[in-house]
């Protein structure tokens, strides 16, 4: 398992925080759309995925296989949920983004 405590990029905690957004119906798709839509931005498939393994090795998110589903070909999905290290870890970036961001309201305006 990578080191939980490493900072995260920007990209992590978005995917993080999309996870965190669609509790039981967080699957790749479902993450991808749920990113594309808030961000308001296209993201590529793949860096979803690539970041969803990277997220589990480090033990901020875990996964288990869901039942097949019909829309799916009978096939199953991978849904996913945070971790309290993930968590820990969404919440760290978040507040060094926050103390980061006081005294710069001028320049940049309130968030």
């Amino acid at each position: 398992m990578a080191n939980a405590s490493a900072p995260l990029g920007e990209f992590e905690v978005v995917v993080l925080m999309a996870v965190l957004h669609l509790g039981a119906d967080a699957y790749g798709a479902a993450i991808l759309g749920e990113i594309e839509r808030r961000g308001k931005r296209p993201v590529a498939r793949g860096a979803v995925y690539i970041t969803l393994d990277r997220l589990e090795d480090k033990g901020l998110l875990a996964s288990r296989t869901g039942p097949p589903t019909a829309d799916r070909g009978g096939r199953p999905k991978r849904v996913f949920r945070v971790t309290a290290a993930g968590i820990a870890a969404v919440k760290r970036s978040l507040s060094l983004l926050v103390h980061m961001h006081k005294g710069l309201e001028p320049l940049l305006g309130d968030l």
